[in-house]
């Protein structure tokens, strides 16, 4: 267990090749999460998934990204099967639609009907992640006059981005609404929002989970500059962060993503929140069976960063070699985390709320302690993963070993940096017990190793009260009397 990656891998399925096998195979390889792209699958198939994952381990969390309100030019019309071909300069009009309009060589529909109201003139239209781009260079009240900047193809339902502008869209679809409804009642643990904006489309979603009394987590995934103007409050109103590099790439210049990206993580660390970078870490083993040094460096990086996990899209979902990208995401992990001198314990960071709240202190205090003393492993018991999320927020050295008393802390609890999550198999005895399950998922310990252990007094339910230090010895002198009384 020393040797376990702190890192967590989130690894994208589909339903087509979503087998016991291959859930086991990516397991194996190092995968800690599941996640489902709505974007690609039907409900059918997203239950699919969900169930096969559950068999082979229901400890494994899954998530689903909502679609969320994007922009897409609609259908083509028949006639121009396809593709229609522009070059540069060509001039065409751009109308809002309900998505019934087919688009035509003349006129290109898009599937937000007020989304003239809100372009103005002068604003950059990128459609299919940049490979076309219009410049609006007229404007009526029902529509937009553009021109072609470049030679580009026009496809059917192809994403729109228009940087630096705001659009007024939905905080749900009905689409996503689906999904929501569908992931309450088929176990789900994170649902990954997609275009996140603002407080309003989290609060969106929540209301949608609160009405069926869900746990269900809120990952919000930021991928526009409407998200980045409204970072800190969308970090204080979210679970955690995905940096979906993706659509964000295409709304910011390239070389401002590893700039955006780094304190992205900063301020999710800084907020106890787990944070996740995704999108094309290791996209050329979707064909090949090994990556570039490019992407190995990528990956690199964001671990440097401390970030809680990376996450895999097409190499998993659709790619030749998904288990290797797992496996060669995991080694990268473990090989730089091995650089103990750049990955010290962040107890000095200066965290949001942190001198306020007892866990946090408590928290701080057993990394402090694992870092001055010889302790192998930092033990806890949670009801809500509360705890053992904060933990992880200070970025420990040692592992830190989560006894959870509900299966879905420990699904989501998977998703924290450096925490082993495991259920508790016995009835609550005493508030020592726990560690009898610690210490067998350990495996071998001497009577002389310590444990730093965060627990409480008062219950699951009353949280963390105290830091203990004891020797392994000691721990089992202790729940032997302690069993010994309640018998």
């Amino acid at each position: 267990m020393d040797k376990l990656k702190k890192t967590k891998i989130v690894a994208t399925m589909s339903d087509f090749r979503c087998t016991e096998e291959f859930v086991r195979r990516l397991a194996d390889a190092g995968m800690d999460v599941v996640r489902i792209n709505s974007a690609h699958v039907t409900l059918e198939g997203a239950s699919r998934i969900v169930e096969t994952v559950h068999r082979v381990n229901p400890a494994i969390p899954v998530m689903i990204d909502t679609k969320g309100p994007e922009i897409r030019v609609t259908t083509l019309a028949p006639e121009f099967g396809e593709r229609i071909e522009f070059k540069a300069g060509d001039r065409v009009a751009v109308r809002g639609s309900d998505g019934s309009d087919a688009t035509t060589r003349e006129v290109v529909y898009m599937n937000v009907p007020g989304i003239v109201a809100d372009i103005p003139v002068g604003a950059r239209m990128l459609i299919a992640d940049g490979e076309v781009e219009l410049r609006v260079v007229g404007k009526s009240d029902s529509e937009l006059a553009c021109e072609f900047v470049g030679d580009g193809a026009l496809r059917s339902r192809k994403s729109v981005n228009v940087p630096g502008v705001s659009i007024d869209l939905p905080s749900v679809t009905d689409k996503d609404r689906r999904f929501i409804e569908w992931a309450i009642s088929h176990d789900v643990d994170f649902i990954a929002h997609s275009f996140v904006r603002s407080v309003r489309d989290l609060q969106a979603v929540q209301a949608i989970l609160d009405a069926h009394g869900s746990p269900i987590k809120i990952i919000s995934k930021i991928e526009n500059q409407e998200g980045l103007d409204n970072i800190d409050e969308i970090i204080e109103a979210s679970y955690g962060i995905m940096v979906a590099r993706g659509d964000l790439g295409v709304e910011l210049p390239a070389e401002v993503i590893p700039n955006t990206q780094r304190r992205i993580v900063e301020k999710c660390i800084s907020a106890k929140r787990p944070v996740i970078i995704a999108t094309q870490m290791l996209y050329s083993m979707v064909r090949n069976p090994r990556p570039t040094r490019a992407e190995v460096s990528d990956v690199a990086s964001a671990i440097y960063e401390r970030v809680d996990a990376v996450m895999l899209s097409d190499e998993t979902a659709m790619g030749d070699y998904p288990a290797e990208a797992v496996a060669t995401m995991a080694r990268i992990a473990r090989e730089i985390e091995r650089d103990e001198s750049h990955f010290k314990p962040m107890v000095d960071l200066d965290m949001i709320s942190v001198n306020h709240e007892i866990t946090a202190q408590l928290a701080r205090s057993a990394v402090r302690a694992s870092t001055n003393l010889p302790i192998r492993y930092v033990v806890l018991d949670t009801k809500t993963g509360r705890t053992g999320r904060y933990l992880a927020a200070f970025r420990g050295q040692k592992t830190v070993v989560a006894v959870c008393y509900q299966l879905h802390a420990q699904r989501i609890l998977a998703l924290s940096y450096g925490v082993v999550p495991i259920l508790r198999k016995q009835e609550l005895c005493d508030r020592y017990h726990f560690l009898t399950d610690a210490m067998e998922v350990v495996g071998h310990l001497e009577d002389s190793d310590l444990l730093a252990i965060v627990g409480g007094s008062f219950g699951p339910d009353g949280g963390a009260s105290y830091v203990e230090i004891a020797d392994v010895k000691r721990i089992r002198e202790r729940n032997e009397y302690s069993a010994c009384q309640t018998h």
